[in-house]
């Protein structure tokens, strides 16, 4: 990946402590959403690729609110990183890393990629693969703090979007931690919320998120 995507990954990693991991059924919910997260001081959404209309959503959701940066979830394979990039999507996110996703986001103009590790081998391809910022999943069952505690003395220059089994109150802990710049959250757009349009609800929380220190 070129040094221009990299910084591209970084920056968005700091612009706000929590990258919300959202599921949208609802094409129609897109917008809105988009606009209650980043009024809510949310500046990047992350879509996963788990529903039929996930592509759509990106769609409404980089036309609705164009200053926020969409990321494309759960990528697992070129296929679905090249559908998110026509999709409007600014970088992908993969809950690991295979060989044919490592050589895709090396090529002219693809879409850069925060793939995930869940163990120091892993992380070590990752950054054989030219990689620096990952997405330790999941989290809280792979060791959690005690992991990216362990990881950050033989790879200080890896920094990590932790995501799995993270929740509002145990968020600062990880975001204390040098080698965290953000952490992925899937608490600030409950399903209840999005099916009664409750956009008050989720930008409400949206700002609790974007508080954190």
């Amino acid at each position: 990946m070129t040094d221009t995507r990299a910084t591209l990954i970084d920056q968005a990693m700091r612009l706000s402590p929590v990258i919300p991991v959202l599921v949208v059924d609802d094409v129609a919910h897109a917008a809105p959403l988009a606009q209650a997260l980043f009024d809510g001081g949310i500046k990047v959404l992350e879509i996963t690729l788990r529903t039929p209309q996930a592509l759509a959503v990106i769609e409404a959701m980089a036309r609705a609110v164009p200053q926020a940066v969409i990321a494309a979830g759960t990528v697992t394979n070129p296929a679905q990183l090249a559908a998110a990039q026509r999709a409007g999507a600014q970088f992908a996110v993969s809950p690991g890393l295979t060989p044919a996703l490592a050589e895709a986001v090396q090529q002219p103009g693809a879409l850069p990629l925060l793939p995930g590790v869940a163990t120091a081998s892993e992380l070590m391809l990752g950054l054989d693969a030219g990689l620096d910022r990952f997405k330790l999943f999941p989290a809280e069952a792979v060791g959690g703090i005690k992991l990216l505690q362990s990881l950050h003395g033989p790879f200080p220059q890896a920094v990590f979007c932790p995501t799995g089994g993270i929740t509002l109150e145990s968020a600062p802990k990880y975001l204390a931690l040098p080698n965290v710049a953000c952490v992925g959250g899937s608490w600030l757009a409950p399903k209840a919320a999005m099916a009664a349009g409750q956009w008050d609800q989720i930008r409400d929380l949206a700002r609790q998120a974007a508080a954190l220190p």
